[in-house]
């Protein structure tokens, strides 16, 4: 036993006040994470709360007890409240505070025990506790990991499997990247509790609005632009886009993949006019590190092959350093 599980299991042994945290804009590795460890801590007696700094996608109402969880940006006062009376604060999918915004002020003065559960490179030094892994697919993983080495895998039912599996699904793009052997397995055992993976997926990816497919179809018609000597593809989107398509949190997400579907497109950037910053999500595939790019040029991070990050100044700018950057990573295509 590691000596991180053995102080685990020393900080869980009596029913404690407890508080889950993952990152602003929570996906379904944040989400899915979140919700399987509150019902697997529930199980062991805990009074568990859920937070997220701001509101997740409707698309994952269906995970069991989000609809419980509080929204620090709709509901700040409570967020603080529920930090300062907990004995213990998991923090979930982030590696840093600036992750989680204002709640990382309350996090970091808490005298709770933190333990950090989390997939990133380079997590910050802000926990008592942590088990990090860079190779594991997703948080997901990890959290299943965890509560298999606290000897508590038969407390892995249906609807936490199902939270689980959200999480392993959308952080590997349907198995298709960042998977290990272990990560089947941990599939396999899911979908042995009882995980229907074909209902999951149907809920998850077949539950779009009439206007995400249109937004999808103006994106590709009229805000993409393909650096074909380079391998690199570029989709961008104004704040008039955002009026337009009245784009509300979580309505982008995936769009960056559809890119690196095009023939001979190695790296994909993603550019989004937010009102007072450019958001940017990079994707790649095989050896190219979309994560260097995105922590020297884009004040962000993440992973090889998925990160993102935000930085001040106009939209045409930041395409156009894009289109500069690029060229350093990739060699130009012999045609």
């Amino acid at each position: 036993m590691s000596e991180e599980i053995r102080q685990l299991k020393e900080v869980l042994a009596f029913p404690k006040e407890i508080s889950i945290v993952s990152h602003r804009n929570p996906d379904g590795d944040a989400i899915g994470s979140s919700m399987a460890l509150s019902g697997y801590l529930q199980k062991l007696g805990h009074n568990v709360k859920v937070i997220f700094p701001s509101d997740y996608p409707t698309s994952y109402g269906f995970i069991d007890g989000v609809q419980f969880s509080i929204i620090f940006d709709l509901d700040p006062n409570l967020a603080r409240a529920t930090i300062d009376k907990s004995d213990v604060i998991f923090c979930l999918d982030f590696n840093g505070l600036d992750r989680v915004d204002k709640i990382g002020e309350s996090i970091q003065f808490s005298k709770a025990k933190k333990i950090l559960i989390d997939h990133h490179l380079d997590p910050e030094p802000f926990t008592d506790i942590e088990f990090s892994d860079t190779e594991a697919s997703s948080t997901c993983e990890l959290v299943f990991k965890v509560i298999d080495t606290l000897g508590d895998r038969s407390k892995i039912d249906n609807k936490i499997g199902e939270a689980l599996f959200t999480g392993l699904i959308t952080d590997t793009g349907s198995f298709r990247y960042g998977t290990r052997p272990y990560t089947y397995e941990v599939a396999a055992h899911l979908k042995a509790a009882g995980v229907d993976d074909y209902k999951l997926a149907d809920k998850i990816f077949n539950s779009q609005k009439e206007k995400h497919l249109r937004l999808l179809g103006h994106c590709l018609a009229n805000r993409m632009e393909v650096m074909k000597d380079y391998g690199v593809g570029i989709m961008w989107l104004t704040r008039k886009d955002y009026l337009d398509f009245d784009i509300q949190r979580g309505d982008t997400e995936g769009i960056v993949n559809y890119m690196l579907m095009i023939e001979n497109i190695k790296v994909a950037a993603f550019i989004l006019e937010q009102p007072t910053i450019i958001k940017i999500s990079l994707r790649s595939k095989g050896d190219i590190s979309v994560q260097e790019i995105a922590q020297k040029y884009f004040n962000g991070g993440g992973h090889k092959n998925a990160s993102g990050g935000g930085v001040y100044a106009s939209l045409n700018d930041i395409i156009e350093k894009v289109k500069k950057v690029m060229p350093q990573y990739l060699p130009k295509i012999q045609y």
